[in-house]
């Protein structure tokens, strides 16, 4: 099982429930650990969360093990490690891998493949916690919560838009400017189930971007999500005359691309049980590469 341990250091006395939620611990996972094998212990004695502590006490709170995903099979093919630690784990996909089992993909996802490997490394916690996630052509950074606390304390940051996310694009078109930012509500489509567009009622999204390459009436484009909108990327950039290459749903003229020309290329987010930024960068995939070269000639 997974524990860990803080020393409460203040003055006054404060409820172990107040003090533990302080490091991320949220109500969902008190219950399960109190209803799921889980322990909550004061110096090594097993408390209630409404016991009062005092200053030096010493508060271990031991995770219940979690049943792993029975519906997901494992996929032995492999993965592409960016960053790994005991709690979390940062994956490159390739694009044309879905970041979830679908329907028609239900055993060569990105998280049947992350299965395939918590088994092969023979790790205690088998249950798949996927935090972030990409369109099945978007390639890139993904990351993984190695049990429930880890995959808490990364939805609050992805709620608080505290997890840094860049991308690189290859658009249509040239810009004239070297930054811009876009504003600009994103609401779903009324004729489609997947198709995103700019309207109201719609939430405000925000997208920053800065052109990094200028080519042959395209150009790379470096951009930031302050907001975390479906297609976000691709819609803004189609409203500003400056659709994604490739991206059959938004630009279906273009057909020089397989793909939507996208890539999760960099993410920051903290690890509160190190105490430290996290920074990962994954490399322009190889067909984003060649059609750069190929279009700067």
């Amino acid at each position: 099982m997974t524990e860990f341990n803080w020393t409460y250091q203040g003055k006054a006395p404060i409820k172990v429930r107040t003090f533990i939620m302080g490091y991320g611990i949220t109500r969902t996972l008190l219950k399960k650990i109190k209803y799921h094998g889980g322990k909550t212990l004061v110096n090594g004695e097993p408390v209630l969360v409404n016991r009062k502590l005092t200053t030096n006490d010493i508060v271990t709170v031991v995770l219940p093990p979690e049943p792993e995903n029975d519906h997901v099979p494992p996929s032995n093919l492999p993965i592409r490690i960016i960053f790994e630690d005991e709690h979390f784990l940062i994956v490159n996909k390739p694009a044309g891998v879905a970041s979830v089992p679908a329907h028609n993909r239900a055993n060569d996802s990105l998280v049947n493949r992350v299965k395939g490997y918590y088994q092969r490394q023979h790790y205690a916690n088998q249950k798949i916690h996927i935090v972030t996630r990409l369109d099945k052509d978007t390639s890139g950074l993904v990351i993984f919560a190695k049990h429930h606390f880890a995959h808490s304390v990364l939805d609050k940051q992805l709620k608080d838009h505290r997890i840094k996310k860049t991308y690189l694009a290859i658009v249509a078109g040239q810009f004239s400017t070297d930054h811009f930012e876009i504003y600009l509500p994103i609401r779903r489509a009324a004729d489609s189930l997947v198709k995103r567009e700019i309207g109201l009622p719609g939430k405000m999204s925000v997208t920053e971007a800065w052109p990094l390459r200028r080519l042959k009436n395209r150009t790379l484009v470096k951009i930031r999500l302050h907001t975390g909108r479906t297609h976000q990327i691709r819609v803004h950039m189609k409203a500003v005359g400056h659709p994604l290459v490739g991206d059959w749903l938004y630009n279906p003229k273009d057909e020089s691309f397989p793909r939507q020309a996208l890539h999760c290329w960099q993410l920051r987010f903290f690890n509160p049980f190190c105490g430290r930024f996290i920074n990962c960068t994954a490399p322009l995939p190889s067909d984003m590469k060649t059609y750069l070269a190929v279009y700067e000639r």
